[in-house]
């Protein structure tokens, strides 16, 4: 999954705020004016946020870190108010249709800041969020300088990183959330692990002695420092944390908004998505009766996952089932592909292997050397004994791992990337994404994949296993929209929302107590279901209006062309008819 989110501005004004337009002349001068405003903000965005600057592709940020330090994050505040203030006097009127698309977009990834800072108090309240300051890999996966210099910008980030933890224990309140102390303790301890493990040998061939004296002796300092801000989480924050993970639902409401322009009230979403859970069981149902009528659902599903590939087979089956995926994608002009070059399938490192089973590593946008893109599976390990790696690798029979590597790879995140690299999109547009639309888009293509014949060549025993692994990650997905709403609005709490899952999606209670927990760090999960939805229905509504004219080819392409927006602005950009554009569900 991507890490690059946006916000936006209340959903009421929307149609106001067009209908104002329509009665005034653009201007040049507007947009220079916006255009002026908005390269400043992003300028002081970055400069305060060197590691996602990075990311994105601009290597001038590189060997900086975040000062999340008490002054700083008082003046980050301060500039922030400062331009939502700026933006909201703007003469929105003297803006071209293009920039006032970005001056939305930019308006409320501004309120979004606004709302981490004070809403949810996100350096007061979560630890995670310091936790991730220990993330150096990048240095060392993405090949953007000589490995030499590269490290030279690592030991200057580990030897800050004592003095980021220390500001992790001023910042933090006294009492926090338990679940979300264990995962800060999980993230942190995998960065540990990292560190001593996965690290060192990245830099075995690095022939620099005294460059690698000062890298272990940072190395080690950083160790130290993570370590015991490990142990601070567990002996110091842990007695005294209480089970309100919840950020209520004023708060909810407000991410709702912000995020994705999203007025609905969250118990009329909680409606939706218990609907369309029952839907999507009663596909399960249907699909698990085509392969074996005689066996309840749940126990074909459980029998179908038995068949998948040996241990050491894994990573070489992913692969090779890849290239079909590609294939099918071309042949049946699903999206137009930018780019030859295939994205390279290998194993999680192990730090992250405790937090992903798959997932998608791609550049930034703005990246132009280092531009390797990765699908990581995480492998079984050696150490598991025979239950637990069968276990694991029941998680990736034949047809989920299909349905994994079209969300991941094939169309989905990898070439969402790559159209997103090769777009006209601008700055404001490749910068700030929707978590609902760039999530919505690889879980649409799963449903898609399926409609468009994937995998039926006329054996409906094997079409209906596909289709079952489909419609069993959906149900997931929609437990997510479920629990997310009912824990952080309603208070339910992690083990209610763990037989949640457990009852509705299927699974054991240790995967089911995962996705209950991240949850709970997380409430913006729901935007997996939230953004499929979403496109499904401007798909419907795109479809009626080209008529004729209409083709998946041509309305996959446009929906990856125009940036990462909430699917309401995009909305905007596909569809003629006004009326239309606040439909989002």
């Amino acid at each position: 999954m991507t890490k690059f989110f946006c916000a936006i501005i209340i959903a009421g004004l929307f149609v106001a705020c067009n209908n104002d337009r329509s009665a005034h002349t653009q201007s040049a001068n507007g947009d220079d004016a916006f255009k002026s405003l908005s390269d400043s903000f992003i300028t002081g965005y970055l400069q305060w946020r060197p590691e996602l600057a990075m990311a994105l592709g601009f290597h001038e940020y590189d060997g900086r870190s975040s000062d999340l330090s008490q002054p700083s994050l008082a003046s980050e505040l301060g500039r922030l108010k400062q331009y939502d203030a700026r933006l909201a006097t703007l003469d929105t009127t003297s803006l071209s249709d293009k920039l006032f698309y970005d001056f939305r977009i930019l308006r409320n990834a501004v309120k979004n800041e606004l709302y981490n800072f004070e809403s949810i108090n996100v350096y007061k309240k979560n630890p995670v969020s310091y936790a991730f300051a220990a993330d150096v890999s990048i240095y060392i996966k993405r090949d953007f300088a000589p490995l030499q210099q590269r490290l030279q910008f690592l030991i200057a980030v580990e030897k800050r990183l004592p003095g980021a933890f220390a500001t992790a224990k001023q910042n933090l309140q006294d009492t926090l959330a338990k679940p979300v102390i264990q995962i800060a303790i999980s993230v942190a301890s995998g960065y540990v692990s990292f560190m001593k493990k996965d690290l060192l040998i990245a830099l075995k061939d690095v022939k620099n002695d005294s460059l690698m004296a000062s890298f272990k002796k940072a190395n080690d300092s950083a160790v130290a420092a993570i370590s015991d801000y490990v142990q601070w989480l567990k002996t110091d924050r842990l007695p005294k944390a209480s089970n309100n993970f919840a950020i209520g639902k004023e708060n909810y409401q407000k991410m709702l908004l912000y995020s994705e322009g999203i007025s609905m009230p969250a118990e009329d979403i909680l409606a939706i998505g218990l609907k369309e859970l029952k839907k999507e069981q009663d596909a399960f149902n249907a699909a698990a009766k085509i392969i074996n009528p005689n066996r309840k659902p749940v126990d074909v599903y459980h029998d179908m996952q038995k068949e998948h590939s040996a241990a050491d087979s894994l990573i070489p089956d992913a692969k090779k089932h890849l290239e079909n995926i590609r294939q099918f994608v071309i042949d049946h002009k699903i999206i137009t592909m930018p780019s030859d070059v295939r994205v390279q399938v290998k194993e999680t490192p192990e730090y992250a292997r405790e937090t992903s089973t798959a997932s998608m590593d791609m550049p930034g946008p703005f990246e132009k050397k280092a531009t390797e893109s990765y699908y990581y599976i995480t492998p079984v390990d050696a150490k598991w004994t025979a239950k637990q790696k069968e276990d694991w690798l029941s998680m990736f029979d034949f047809y989920t791992m299909d349905n994994v590597s079209v969300h991941e790879a094939y169309p989905g995140h990898y070439v969402q990337g790559l159209h997103l690299n090769a777009s006209d999109a601008t700055d404001i547009e490749k910068i700030f994404g929707s978590y609902a639309f760039v999530e919505g888009w690889a879980h649409y293509c799963e449903k898609m994949m399926i409609e468009e014949g994937w995998c039926n060549s006329g054996d409906s025993i094997t079409a209906a296993k596909y289709h079952l692994a489909q419609s069993g990650d959906a149900l997931l997905r929609i437990c997510r929209l479920c629990v997310s709403i009912k824990m952080h609005c309603q208070g339910m709490t992690l083990e209610e929302g763990t037989k949640f899952f457990m009852d509705n999606w299927y699974q054991g209670e240790k995967p089911s107590y995962q996705e209950a927990l991240r949850g709970t760090a997380d409430p913006g999960y729901l935007f997996y279901t939230i953004g499929k939805l979403e496109i499904l229905k401007l798909r419907e509504d795109y479809k009626q209006q080209e008529g004729s004219n209409y083709s998946l080819l041509k309305f996959n392409d446009a929906v990856n062309d125009n940036g990462m927006p909430p699917i309401r602005l995009l909305r905007e950009r596909l569809l003629k008819d006004k009326s239309k554009w606040p439909e989002l569900l």
